[in-house]
This record gives structure tokens, C-alpha cells and sequence, in this order.
């Protein structure tokens, strides 16, 4: 499987989110910018996950539905025709880092997958109608991780 080279202009691999993305801050979405696609792809899909989550791992961002011959997204962007999915706060689009109070840093963990068939998916879509949609279609991935604190 191919790889994606997944990277932020706002933090490093491994390296804290800066609080303007937070939760607590408005959910304004980072901006990413991406290399490597295949060009056999035909759509890309973005998440974001807290894996050390108190409930198990939850979901921060759903995309689908990208153009593969897209680079990134900017800051906070909402671009026409991306299905947004449902995410652990019960709304459509990107939920910013809210770890519980106190605790250490979780891992925010992005997801970018390269499909060479269409996911099928619209917006309001659920983590378990993603992993169903990218079965067997996925081409190439790339992760980036950020970490949190409150």
C-alpha cells in the first residue's frame, strides 16, 4: 500500500495542538496539507480519532468525498461537495480536543485514506458507515499526530 505524507503548517508530528483548535476554542479545524496521493485514486477521506479517550477511542472529524487531486484544507475550511460525518459530540463536522481536565496529553490522530472506488458516503454518515465504505477500497494512507492537554 502506498503512503500518504500527512503534515500540518500548525504542528509537528508528534507535537501539540495549538489550543485555537480545541473544543473549549470553537472546533476550528487545522489546517493540513497532503503529498503522495496515487493517481489512481478517485476520492479521500480524512478522520481524526482520540485513542486514549476514558471511553474507549472517539471520533473528532469525518471527511469523504474529497477530490484526490486536493493538497490540504485550510484552517476551518468547509468546502462544497465534502460529506462530513457525525462525530462523538453528536454534530456533523470537525469537534477540537477536550480531553478531560488535569489528565496527560491525549493522541489526536489523523487519517488520511486514498480510495480507488467512491465511498458513497453523505454527510451525517457514522463511524461504523465508514469503516463499511472503506472496505476493500482503500489505496494509500497517511497519519499525522497531534497531542492535547487541558
Amino acid at each position: 500500500m502506498d503512503e500518504i505524507k500527512l503534515s500540518s503548517p500548525e504542528f509537528a508530528d508528534g507535537g501539540p495542538i495549538p489550543a485555537v483548535h480545541s473544543h473549549e476554542a470553537g472546533d476550528l479545524s487545522p489546517a493540513l496539507d497532503w503529498t503522495g496521493v496515487p493517481n489512481s485514486a478517485v476520492e479521500l477521506v480524512l478522520t481524526c480519532d482520540d485513542p486514549d479517550a476514558p471511553g474507549g477511542t472517539f471520533t473528532h472529524w469525518m471527511l469523504a468525498g474529497m477530490q484526490p487531486q486536493r493538497d490540504g484544507l485550510a484552517a476551518g475550511e468547509d468546502a462544497p461537495r465534502i460529506a462530513d460525518g457525525r462525530n462523538g459530540f453528536g454534530t456533523n463536522g470537525y469537534g477540537g480536543p477536550h480531553p478531560p481536565p488535569g489528565g496527560a496529553p491525549h493522541r489526536y490522530v489523523f487519517t488520511l485514506s486514498a480510495l480507488d472506488e467512491p465511498s458513497g458516503l453523505t454527510s451525517g454518515f457514522s463511524p461504523d458507515d465508514l469503516r463499511d465504505a472503506l472496505r476493500g477500497k482503500v489505496i494509500a494512507t497517511g497519519t499525522l499526530t497531534g497531542t492535547y492537554a487541558r
